[in-house]
């Protein structure tokens, strides 16, 4: 593992632990040359993602970015970080063992969704707004009344 202070290729674990519920392993690592230390994770990737994008684009799928979309829907929300890494955990490994490898956006949207319904309902419209796109306090209002399984909402 290169340090990420001086970029020395060879460093040295001075700890490894269980993390994330057993999902990922946390490595205390420190550089022998400059002496900074570091934190690393290592979690199992069933297989590599390709996120197929709306507008016919192909990129690799990243973790980070779904964990960033996630944690900004939950900011200031009171679910503990644990419960939110078992979150984006839960949701990279359904997608990895979806049987495909390249997933839609949509698809991994509605999965998000799905989630953030059970897990925050504060959350899981403030991802919505975002994700269809709301442009007016009516497309709230829908979305809302939706919620609450009113008639005639979409």
């Amino acid at each position: 593992m290169r340090c990420p202070f001086c970029g020395t290729e060879d460093t040295q674990v001075k700890d490894s632990r269980p993390a994330e519920d057993g999902a990922a392993i946390r490595r205390r690592r420190s550089c022998p040359a400059c002496q900074a230390r570091f934190t690393t994770f290592e979690r199992v990737q069933l297989r590599e993602l390709t996120v197929l994008k709306t507008d016919g684009r192909r990129m690799p799928f990243e973790r980070e970015k779904l964990a960033r979309s996630i944690r900004i829907a939950l900011r200031k929300r009171p679910v503990d970080d644990d419960r939110i890494e078992r979150t984006i955990n839960g949701i990279q490994r359904r997608l990895e063992t979806e049987g495909e490898s390249e997933i839609s956006s949509k698809r991994i949207g509605e999965i998000v969704m799905d989630t953030l319904r059970d897990l925050d309902q504060v959350a899981y419209v403030r991802f919505a707004s975002v994700y269809r796109n709301f442009r007016e306090a009516k497309d709230f209002s829908a979305f809302l009344g939706s919620l609450d399984g009113a008639p005639g909402a979409s």
